[in-house]
């Protein structure tokens, strides 16, 4: 819904789920994730219009990513704040790949969560092992990812900033020693993909991929494999406990 709303500045909420074809609404019948659109064979029952296996697919990425969230985490605090944010990221995936846009709708709506999860040094812990650094990771990681916006040739585009900005809180929160992993993983796999699209379109040095996919995926390597990785390569220093 939000890939397809959003792009089109429709209303995200209060307007019931209708065939993009025909207008006709859509029964709840009909709203099952995946189950519905094998049923009806990815077609609208009304006007037999095809519906885009993009539905199903993205259903079954988030529900997916949401159990390896809940695995990644386990029933802590701040489990909803990390399972609104893969949800997010990957609406903002979809949406950048076919609009070349990260709408500020979405982009701004993940950063609430982190406020809280800047206030966790103030509150009880669950563990005394908890790392005191939790309070200044976020917001040192934020200017680490804006100055991105400086990076050659060009700089990011400004929502990948705004979008870098939040996943810089959410990386920093769990170890800021994962701000500088995220940042590489992400211009890595785009410099690789970006290189092979050039090569593989014949537009050369013209080819431009967008970079929010990128941002987002490296976010998730840092959220679930982040502290393994950095802490092989420094020896045992991570930035974090998480």
């Amino acid at each position: 819904m939000l890939v397809l709303r959003v792009p089109g500045k429709e209303p995200v909420v209060g307007v019931a789920s209708h065939c993009p074809a025909c207008g006709a609404g859509v029964a709840r019948r009909d709203l099952v994730p995946v189950v519905s659109w094998l049923v009806l064979r990815g077609r609208c029952r009304s006007c037999a219009a095809g519906v885009s296996a993009r539905y199903p697919l993205l259903e079954v990425a988030c529900a997916a990513l949401f159990a390896a969230t809940a695995v990644r985490f386990g029933p802590s605090f701040v489990l909803p704040a990390y399972l609104v944010l893969g949800a997010a990221l990957i609406a903002l995936s979809a949406i950048d790949i076919e609009h070349r846009l990260l709408p500020s709708k979405i982009t701004s709506q993940p950063g609430t969560p982190w406020r809280c999860c800047w206030a966790w040094p103030l509150w009880p812990r669950p563990s005394p092992a908890a790392s005191p650094g939790r309070r200044w990771a976020p917001p040192a990681a934020s200017p680490c990812s804006f100055s991105c916006t400086w990076c050659p040739p060009n700089g990011m585009a400004y929502g990948d900033v705004r979008l870098s900005l939040v996943l810089g809180m959410a990386v920093g929160w769990l170890g800021l020693g994962l701000v500088p992993l995220f940042l590489f993983v992400a211009f890595l796999t785009s410099a690789v993909v970006g290189v092979a699209y050039a090569l593989l379109s014949g537009k050369g040095l013209k080819a431009a991929i967008p970079f929010g996919p990128f941002l987002a995926l490296a976010a998730e390597v840092a959220v679930f494999a982040g502290l393994p990785l950095v802490r092989a390569y420094l020896g045992g220093w991570a930035g974090g406990d998480a």
